[in-house]
């Protein structure tokens, strides 16, 4: 079941619903259905667009060593997987028109704009250009965009309901998207080199986060007690990532793969309690 829920990219919208409930649960709103339902769609869209995208780029240079088995099992379904995404961004889109308040469109539309600069930036880039941009994409990383970007993306429905978001949400928020960008820089060190027996740094990156997020529990626990108990759930989650750092070599690269996305879902304990 974990391994199915990895493959059919299931793990991506799970997160990104437990993160975005935690984050109105922080503020002190509520989620519409709708809403919960259209942001797990979109990002199971997003993502499988994705991993298609780099599927259909490896294929067509015979480069495939470099696909991961979440890859083979889209481009092996991409008959099936292409009309659903297509058929599923189409609900998502009346959803939004039906039901999203007209004031809320323009943060809306920044997000899904940034979206598009994403997949433009890694799918569709100019490979005769790359030397005259070879600081920028250094500084600029893919992992760097995907943080920003499901942060912002999770946290944007709270955004849009709390009175005043960015005192209480402002800290958790960056915090995420630091765990976000963690978690795609641990994936890539991995697969990268899964065999390396040295250290690869995401243990001592996951530690100093973690420790940033106790630090940042503890300065907030007087006055927002609810944001500091979410720096506490984001602080487990960088040191399971670090200890998975540890134990990577004595899992098969399916099984850490799935793990690490598992390992974002400490809030539950918030939602749940």
């Amino acid at each position: 079941m974990l391994r199915l829920w990895h493959l059919a990219s299931l793990d991506a919208p799970t997160v990104a619903v437990v993160w975005s409930l935690a984050i109105a649960w922080v503020s002190g709103t509520h989620l519409p259905h709708w809403v919960v339902a259209s942001l797990a769609i979109t990002v199971w869209v997003i993502y499988v667009a994705d991993r298609l995208l780099d599927s259909r780029r490896a294929v067509s240079t015979g480069c495939v060593e470099g696909l991961r088995e979440r890859h083979f099992f889209h481009w092996r379904l991409r008959r099936v997987l292409v009309p659903a995404a297509g058929a599923a961004a189409a609900c998502v889109a009346c959803m939004v028109f039906a039901e999203m308040p007209a004031w809320n469109f323009e943060r809306v539309s920044v997000v899904a704009a940034a979206a598009l600069v994403y997949l433009r930036r890694v799918h569709f880039s100019d490979g005769s250009r790359e030397d005259t941009r070879g600081l920028r994409s250094r500084l600029v990383t893919k992992e760097m965009l995907v943080g920003i970007l499901f942060a912002a993306g999770c946290a944007l429905p709270a955004w849009n309901r709390a009175a005043s978001p960015m005192g209480t949400l402002g800290l958790p928020v960056l915090a995420f998207g630091a765990l976000a960008w963690l978690d795609c820089h641990a994936i890539d060190r991995w697969e990268d080199d899964p065999s390396a027996c040295g250290v690869s740094g995401v243990a001592a990156a996951a530690c100093g986060l973690g420790l940033a997020e106790v630090a940042m529990a503890t300065v907030l626990v007087a006055h927002e007690p609810r944001a500091a108990a979410l720096g506490m759930a984001g602080a487990a989650s960088a040191f399971l990532l670090g200890l998975l750092d540890r134990l990577r070599r004595r899992m098969t690269p399916l099984a850490l793969r799935a793990v690490v996305d598992l390992a974002l879902l400490t809030p539950l304990a918030l939602l749940v309690w």
